[in-house]
């Protein structure tokens, strides 16, 4: 099983396959979706700091180049399946902006 690692929280396992965003929730870690896991919002962003996160997909790539300047290992963890080891940084979080998360999104 991949092991993903939140930056300054901890490491949790995923089942392969499993949205990094769901891995991330699962863990206790109240990162931000509010569209459900669309990629049509982008509060789920995170960087990755290690590991292969996959192919970024059209829908993802269009979506963040509407965002202006970002960080290159910026990616939505809506659209990461975990495949491998990967440490990530979430960018934010209910707990920092006020925003309630949004819904669950779709696993």
């Amino acid at each position: 099983m991949p092991t993903v690692t939140i930056e300054g929280e901890s490491s949790t396992q995923s089942e392969p396959g499993k949205k990094l965003v769901l891995v991330i929730e699962d863990a206790g870690i109240d990162i931000l979706h509010r569209c459900g896991g669309n990629a049509r919002c982008t509060t789920c962003r995170v960087e990755v700091l290690e590991g292969d996160p996959g192919p970024m997909e059209e829908l993802e790539r269009e979506r963040l180049a509407r965002e202006g300047e970002l960080a290159p290992n910026t990616r939505l963890s809506c659209q990461i399946h975990v495949q491998s080891d990967l440490t990530v940084r979430v960018l934010r979080r209910e707990s920092t902006t006020g925003i309630p998360a949004g819904p669950r999104p779709l696993d």
